[in-house]
């Protein structure tokens, strides 16, 4: 168990490794000067040649690359000369000077729970639904699953947010109380401050959770489709154990192995859909702050979150990699 866990974290810092690089060569060939990003297209050439020296980029893109390795490099040279752990620096911000660090401190803690959120709304519906559909196959709520299922894969997150948003935060807003726009904490009208609303984070998050819920579904009732037609499902009827016993005991946690393989896949997904249903519902979370960054040309913002958005990808990854094979032993010996 400990050398699978010790390949997946050797594969997991390959592929780090290649974002790194793609993230560094892709925005360094990008058009524009961060130079006069900061200083305005007015600046002098005597000012562009300072800031271009405090920044590095005076020096060769080779030298440029290795110092923003070391830059993020948990161990490295430090700024006295010393080689020894140190924290990761995601340089600043071309507009406002602020450390990227903090800017993604206060954005990140959104966009997780709202993905958590989403992926636990899709996890039980999805789990629910398909169960359901599997047991009762070829009835109503069959057909009733499949159709919801196949609207849910079909409509994109920015088609869905807006959707949403418009019905039951405009059309039945009276009725529902929830508002088109909202983060995880409002202002007080009688200035004492911010406050938990928590009613903010229901249409985000299942909007944000439609698509995974109907895969999951779908991957949930084939799986355990086929799981009922094993020779112990045969014996445990057999037995006489009841038929909540029998799909709840011995067919769902056979079904959940590949659901749970799967649902690492979709933290990608939810992530990039992330950006436009938080735009699109004003949740402060990394979606509205790649959004700004991509509007102001703020290159070390989206880097950072790029790459930030990468390590949590491939930790989740490593993670569910170590439950699957927790739950099924046999894909250590892969």
């Amino acid at each position: 168990m400990i050398a699978y866990i010790l390949k997946k974290i050797s594969y997991g810092f390959l592929v780090m490794f290649g974002v790194i690089t793609l993230v560094f060569v892709l925005f360094n060939i990008l058009p524009g000067d961060p130079a006069r990003m900061m200083l305005g297209q007015r600046a002098d050439e005597k000012s562009i040649e300072i800031i271009h020296k405090e920044l590095g980029l005076d020096k060769p893109l080779h030298q440029q690359y290795f110092k923003y390795l070391n830059d993020l490099s948990p161990i490295g040279v430090k700024e006295n000369g010393d080689i020894g752990f140190k924290a990761p620096y995601l340089r600043r911000s071309y507009q406002s000077n602020k450390p990227v660090a903090d800017i993604l401190k206060e954005a990140f803690p959104n966009t997780i729970y709202l993905a958590l959120l989403s992926i636990a709304i899709a996890f039980v519906v999805g789990v629910s639904l398909g169960a359901l559909s599997a047991v009762y196959k070829d009835s109503i709520l069959e057909k009733v699953v499949l159709v919801v299922t196949s609207l849910g894969m079909s409509l994109p997150s920015f088609f869905a947010a807006i959707l949403i948003a418009w019905i039951f935060a405009f059309l039945l807003a009276d009725y529902t109380g929830l508002s088109m726009f909202g983060s995880l904490y409002s202002v007080d009208d009688f200035g004492e401050g911010e406050y938990l609303s928590l009613k903010n984070i229901i249409l985000p998050a299942v909007t944000l959770g439609i698509r995974p819920l109907a895969v999951i579904t779908e991957l949930t009732k084939s799986t355990m489709k086929e799981v009922l037609e094993q020779d112990y499902i045969r014996t445990a009827r057999a037995k006489g154990l009841s038929k909540f016993k029998v799909i709840y005991s011995h067919a769902l946690r056979n079904t959940l192995n590949p659901i749970v393989s799967s649902i690492s896949g979709w933290f990608a997904s939810l992530i990039a859909g992330a950006v436009f249903v938080e735009y699109i519902f004003d949740w402060k979370g990394v979606g509205v702050v790649i959004v700004d960054s991509l509007e102001k040309y703020d290159f070390p913002v989206l880097m950072g979150a790029l790459i930030v958005i990468c390590v949590i990808l491939i930790l989740i990854n490593i993670l569910t990699d170590i439950i699957y094979a927790l739950l099924d032993p046999r894909v250590r010996m892969k």
